[in-house]
């Protein structure tokens, strides 16, 4: 068995779980609601205020979707309770965001200001000058308008100049070396 998959997702009270047919999956909560349609091979079931995932056979595929299954739903009730969010820094002279708006107006060295607007259901919030908050309930559109936010400039290994997550490490390299 798949150690995820087969995990109960618990409900939390002001949470409701829908299943329509074929797998159509409708989390209603505090935040918002999420809607996807998952794989139709495999039965969802809601069962004593826990979504169970169960898989009809031990072939490969239906072992690969059985934790995807789980985890994706787990992270729409996570979504709609808590939401997700994203925290960018921007590390370079001159460079810096300013929100207007629903745009974000970013500075980043180029001969021009970078403007982005906020997608549908995505917050973005800017804490200081180099400090951007990408806030939502759907964990894959924060991620991934963290990372268009963050191709615009993506961090040199050299100096660290560039747009990069809170939480990641930029492997330093050593520059040119005079001659002797």
């Amino acid at each position: 068995m798949s150690r995820i998959g087969k995990m109960p997702i618990a409900i939390p009270a002001g949470v409701n779980v829908d299943i329509a047919e074929n797998n159509v999956v409708t989390v209603k909560g505090p935040k918002g609601t999420l809607s996807r349609a998952l794989a139709p091979e495999l039965e969802v079931k809601i069962e004593d205020g826990q979504v169970i995932v169960n898989r009809p056979n031990d072939l490969k595929k239906m072992k690969s979707l059985h934790g995807l299954t789980r985890t994706l739903i787990n992270n729409m009730v996570v979504g709609v309770t808590a939401g997700y969010e994203k925290t960018l820094e921007i590390n370079g002279v001159g460079y810096r965001v300013v929100k207007e708006g629903k745009k974000l107006n970013l500075t980043l060295g180029y001969s021009h200001p970078v403007i982005m607007e906020d997608p549908e259901g995505i917050e973005t919030v800017c804490d200081g000058q180099n400090k951007i908050i990408v806030k939502g309930i759907d964990k894959e559109k924060v991620g991934q308008f963290a990372a268009q936010i963050r191709e615009k400039r993506a961090p040199e290994p050299y100096k660290g100049k560039g747009i990069k997550y809170a939480d990641e490490v930029i492997r330093r390299k050593a520059g040119k070396t005079g001659k002797k």
